[in-house]
């Protein structure tokens, strides 16, 4: 399944349609209303089409000069930022449901290894910049991800990580150090491991992207791919057995898990 969509949320969209309806039964012009909530008439514009996110004050603005009594501002709820991207909310359940993971990484430390200040880092570099609400959300989101690792030991989560990915200085020197030292604490959870794909191995299975395998408790295989601002997640027993082809040939060039311990502790002391 297929997930890319760059239109604004519905939630969005339908609540501006309704400060739109409630203003023009309260007899207001944009300008009037912009002008009680202290906001440009454009900013209305815009949020009465849908383009942009309500705030909490206007909405309260609004629901008070339109005589709402209650029905805008309990909106608020709905339109807190969510907490992944929204190509990748089948993936997100499918995740939930596994009882093996098996990922490959290229360019960043994969979510569920992420040290907060590391995530931060790369939610603070977003393109186009995200609001400090969304950073706050996705990296609680993020965060909470992780606590499967050790919540349940009988699940599988197996990492090959791209040398590339250790070396990028995502926060600093500093934050990547605890990064990688981290990588080694938590491979020594018996349900995790961690092996590293050396950049010398020259071509390899892995250069066609990122990617995860999963299996469920009923033995349902599933297949993800990301890339920019898109995720797949395949479904097509065709489709996943041309991926776990990929990944075992990855995996049996990546470094074994003791040896992939030693090189990521040589990246950390040389920071």
């Amino acid at each position: 399944m297929t997930q890319a969509n760059s239109r604004p949320p519905m939630t969005w969209r339908y609540c501006g349609n309704q400060i739109k309806r409630w203003r023009i039964q309260a007899g207001l012009s944009r300008e009037e209303l912009g002008k009680e909530a202290g906001y440009e008439y454009e900013t209305i514009k815009s949020v009465e089409q849908g383009r942009r996110r309500p705030t909490p004050r206007l909405l309260e603005v609004a629901d008070q000069v339109c005589g709402a009594r209650g029905m805008l501002t309990s909106a608020q709820e709905y339109l807190k930022p969510e907490k992944f991207q929204s190509y990748a909310e089948d993936y997100m359940q499918a995740e939930e449901d596994a009882i093996s993971l098996h990922f490959y990484q290229t360019t960043l430390v994969p979510g569920l290894l992420q040290t907060e200040k590391y995530a931060w880092g790369l939610l603070n570099a977003h393109c186009p910049p995200l609001d400090d609400e969304t950073i706050d959300q996705r990296l609680a989101a993020r965060l909470q991800r992780q606590e499967r690792l050790s919540r349940c030991p009988t699940v599988l989560f197996g990492f090959v990580i791209y040398e590339a990915a250790l070396r990028t200085l995502v926060g600093g020197a500093e934050v990547m150090r605890g990064q990688l030292l981290h990588l080694l604490e938590v491979g020594e959870l018996r349900n995790v491991s961690i092996q590293v794909l050396p950049a010398d191995r020259g071509a390899h299975a892995g250069l066609n992207g990122p990617l995860v395998l999963l299996e469920t408790a009923e033995h349902e295989q599933y297949a993800y791919a990301e890339g920019q601002e898109s995720g797949v997640l395949h479904t097509a027993p065709g489709t996943i057995g041309v991926l776990v082809q990929r990944h075992g040939m990855i995996r049996a060039q990546a470094l074994g898990i003791e040896e992939s311990a030693r090189f990521i502790r040589g990246i950390a002391e040389d920071l």
